[in-house]
């Protein structure tokens, strides 16, 4: 039986100048309060996403969904308030409870609407919005071409979880009191795909995905459904192997898990917390020598590009780690004035981050590793970013004389991330593109795989 959601909000879409239009009112109705600065995002968008099952259609689902939120400040006293109702009288009311909120809270000096110096003044156009005109019976069709190629690919293939084909299309306005009105249209597809194989050593899982701003950039669906496949059936017959300290090669799917570890700790709020291993490193060495790592914004139709950020400041292409040293870290206002630093335009994340590559494909790189472990799935989150312990479950390939010899399972790998960033051997040219995190498979010697 098809199972057919329609989500949230049925009504249309708001277009482009009913959001503007609500911001604004937001920002004057916090002005008639009292407020002495204020800041209001609007959001409005819809989708489609359809998943097929063993040759039948399984879901479809229709997205559509619109939000508002808004910040008052009174002096040194904020609040907030959110709704997804934007009729005026809602967003009167709304802003009304964050103004009631605000005179509540405790004062703190740090709180506030970025500085007017740092807000977007010219707005790049990105090509972020490239809208694909697609059809539920075509979303189908081709959710079943890819399941169908998965399961044709080896008798092995046994059962699936499905094919998904998605579509979505948004709006996001974000306007404060400094006179500040920006507006960023985006688009998302994505094809995905999972199945499960079996033999005489057991049963296996694993899956692919393509993600892209426009639909010509996803990869082929027939390819996805046999990647999907061959990544599955690599794995039947795996083992575990003896505890041990060895080489470990991440793949760039789940090397942009460091990234993301690196990210944690050098963002704002951990830092003046001092909850981060990375508290007073700016200007140390905390990555190998030949280590570099860049945020670049502005990449044409890249998932992580963003002309501003989410307080309205200006985006720009940084370096954060030149050389092996940390040049800069990820902060928005709030956590700038903690520490006493100027905001990196990082309100709500970073903007294709990307590590420098080696020049080496992963099978080179394996040839240099020479032996050691090949991780392409990491399980748990067993990461202290007070200390940079490290500890995670995994599973991939044991690698000998620079040849994958068999699949792993089972095994948990351990180290701390000072060590690994500051050990960091190699970095593949396999650039993972479907992340805000740009990275490619990530070598790094020495660490402790526990075993049997």
């Amino acid at each position: 039986m098809v199972e057919v959601k329609e989500q949230t909000d049925r009504s249309r879409v708001l277009s482009d100048g009913e959001l503007a239009s609500t911001v604004q009112q937001a920002l004057e109705e916090a002005r008639h309060f009292g407020a002495t600065a204020a800041e209001a995002s609007a959001s409005a968008g819809a989708g489609l996403s359809v998943t097929a099952r063993l040759g039948e259609t399984e879901t479809i689902e229709h997205h559509r969904d619109k939000d508002l939120s808004v910040t008052v400040y009174f002096g040194d006293r904020t609040g907030s308030a959110t709704t997804s109702d934007l009729s005026r009288k809602a967003v009167r009311e709304t802003v009304r409870a964050a103004c009631t909120i605000a005179r509540y809270t405790a004062s703190d000096p740090c709180a506030g609407l970025a500085d007017p110096k740092h807000m977007a003044r010219d707005i790049p156009d990105l090509d972020l919005c490239r809208p694909w005109a697609l059809t539920a019976e075509q979303a189908i069709d081709l959710a079943l071409q890819c399941e169908d190629a998965a399961r044709s690919v080896d008798p092995r293939i046994v059962n699936s979880e499905g094919a998904t084909v998605s579509s979505h299309q948004g709006t996001d306005v974000y306007g404060n009191t400094h006179g500040f009105l920006g507006t960023v249209k985006a688009t998302r597809h994505g094809v995905s795909c999972a199945v499960i194989s079996q033999d005489d050593t057991g049963m296996q899982r694993d899956y692919w995905y393509t993600a892209a701003r426009d639909s010509k950039d996803l990869e082929d669906v027939a390819s996805i459904g046999r990647k999907a496949a061959a990544r599955t059936l690599r794995r039947l017959g795996a083992r575990k192997i003896r505890t041990q300290k060895a080489d470990v090669v991440f793949e760039a799917p789940v090397a942009s898990s460091l990234l993301s570890h690196f990210v944690n700790a050098a963002r704002g709020g951990s830092l003046y917390r001092n909850a981060s291993f990375l508290v007073g490193a700016l200007g140390r060495m905390v990555f190998a020598p030949d280590v570099e790592i860049v945020e670049r914004p502005h990449l044409a139709k890249c998932l992580g590009s963003a002309p501003f950020d989410d307080e309205g400041v200006a985006t720009r292409d940084r370096t954060v780690v030149s050389g092996g040293r940390l040049e800069g870290y990820f902060l928005d206002s709030y956590a700038a004035r903690k520490l006493g630093l100027e905001t990196t335009g990082n309100a709500g994340g970073v903007h294709n981050l990307a590590i420098r590559t080696g020049g080496s494909s992963l099978p080179e790189l394996l040839k240099k590793m020479d032996r050691g472990l090949l991780v392409t799935e990491m399980i748990g989150f067993g990461i202290n970013i007070v200390t940079g312990d490290y500890s995670r479950g995994a599973a991939g390939f044991w690698v000998e004389h620079g040849e994958i010899q068999y699949p792993v399972e089972e095994i948990t790998i351990a180290g701390n991330l000072g060590e690994m960033f500051r050990n960091l051997a190699e970095v593949a040219d396999d650039v993972d593109s479907r992340s805000t995190l740009l990275t490619g498979s990530i070598w790094i010697p020495g660490m402790m795989i526990a075993g049997s």
